[in-house]
This record gives structure tokens, sequence and C-alpha cells, in this order.
């Protein structure tokens, strides 16, 4: 079953929508949403409302639904960060 999305870059305020299976994972979507705004996916975790959404789990486990928003936000726990030029 395909469920739809809205990711939101918590950086800068716009939005991609996804289209996903429950089978996909957090990690998944972080990397194309990354991916879509040209970021290190290793330095960005989702988040909804205020929990974090961990990067194994699918999109069934957490429960997303046609419609949900998802926000892309900087890793608080440190994750990848491109070394400084």
């Amino acid at each position: 079953m395909t469920i739809k999305v809205k990711v939101r870059n918590a950086e800068t305020g716009s939005t991609v929508d996804m289209e996903m299976e429950n089978e996909n994972t957090m990690s998944e979507i972080v990397q194309g949403a990354a991916g879509y705004w040209k970021k290190e996916a290793g330095a960005y975790v989702l988040r909804r409302g205020k929990k974090l959404l961990r990067g194994s789990q699918t999109v069934l486990e957490v429960g997303l639904k046609d419609d949900d928003e998802v926000e892309l936000i900087p890793d608080p726990e440190g994750g990848y960060r491109a070394p400084p030029f």
C-alpha cells in the first residue's frame, strides 16, 4: 500500500512530497529527502512532532499514514558532519 507523506526541511521550511510503502525504513526516507536537498544523509534524522524516528523503523512500525508530515532535522546525537574546508 502506497503512503504519501510530506517531508519538511527544518532548516529552510521547504517541503517535498514522498510516496513510500509500509516496509520502507526511516533511513530510506532520510536518504531520499537528503538527496533532494543535496545534504549528507548521515547527518540527519526524521522527527514527527517531538518524537525522533529511528532509521531502522518502518513506515508501518511508526504508524505513518497518508498526508502525515515529518521533519528532516540535523541529528541531535551528532551524526556524520562533512569536514570543514
